[in-house]
């Protein structure tokens, strides 16, 4: 049985983690996480989630949940922010791993960030070492993704976007099951394909209101 912690860093209640113009980076973390999650239990992986809405889990509980439910990997999902609270040009996705990573992470973080550029076509700031606590004291293979600045204009805009957050979610899980060797098991369905943007917004809709998860590519 293959455990995986997908890690939503901070929590609704984390002072200072928000955009210029006010967006809680939980709630991008969060919904990222599910769409990875799922991905994942559909592939039959299962899946622990140390993050809680209502208070900031301490990140050595986060980590003794992986290390304790001897989870295989570990991956902390966050937004990114650059010069405090003002809005400016910085933008991308980065992924880091430990100063003294093994081979097996730098694989994953390969995997997963490959994914995350290829599917959401935002700059790629790369790969990157920090001694972070997730990433220092997980006894697995960590990596820690941030999928774009709040303090970016047009990245914070993706990253309040459901269909932003749901890409995100998909290409690290797509990522994580590629570096499992567990890809093969993901498919997918579409049900149209469209010239017009209102028609595609339509069938969108449709879908949804019928209970389909369902994005726009």
């Amino acid at each position: 049985m293959t455990i995986v912690c997908i890690d939503a860093g901070h929590s609704y209640s984390t002072p200072g983690k928000r955009s210029p113009d006010g967006m809680n980076e939980y709630a991008f973390n969060k919904a990222a996480a599910l769409a990875a999650k799922k991905i994942l239990l559909r592939a039959g992986v299962t899946v622990l989630t140390p993050h809680r809405d209502d208070y900031d889990v301490p990140l050595s509980a986060r980590t003794n949940l992986a290390n304790d439910g001897r989870a295989d990997l570990f991956i902390s999902i966050h937004a990114n922010a650059f010069g405090g609270s003002v809005w400016n040009g910085v933008q991308g996705i980065e992924t880091y791993i430990h100063n003294l990573h093994s081979n097996e992470e730098n694989k994953l973080a390969h995997h997963v960030h490959s994914h995350l550029i290829k599917t959401t076509k935002r700059p790629d700031r790369g790969i990157k070492k920090a001694d972070f606590h997730v990433l220092r004291e997980t006894k697995m293979p960590s990596i820690l993704v941030e999928c774009g600045f709040m303090t970016n204009r047009q990245e914070k805009q993706l990253l309040a976007s459901d269909q932003y957050r749901t890409l995100c979610g998909e290409a690290i899980g797509r990522g994580i099951l590629e570096f499992l060797g567990k890809a093969k098991r993901i498919y997918f369905v579409q049900t149209g394909a469209f010239l017009d943007r209102d028609n595609a917004e339509n069938q969108l809709a449709a879908l949804k209101k019928a209970g389909f998860e369902a994005i726009i590519k």
